[in-house]
């Protein structure tokens, strides 16, 4: 048994994954900004990592219904 596996699972999860990515690079932003970090510089790369992260949550969600057949 794998951890979570009693929890149920959100009808939408690349919705939730996107809306919590977006948050994390909203708060990269900020950390950097008052941190002395160029704005510039932590929106580039926030965008990347946001960018990134739901690829892989994209990626992961399609393969779901595959591993659950045991493909």
């Amino acid at each position: 048994m794998k951890f979570g596996d009693d929890l149920p699972r959100s009808p939408h999860p690349f919705r939730d994954s996107a809306i919590i990515y977006g948050c994390l690079a909203v708060l990269i932003v900020v950390i950097a900004t008052l941190t002395g970090g160029g704005f510039a510089k932590a929106v580039a790369i926030a965008a990347a990592f946001f960018v990134g992260a739901t690829a892989w949550s994209w990626w992961r969600v399609r393969r779901r219904p595959q591993q659950e057949r045991g493909e």
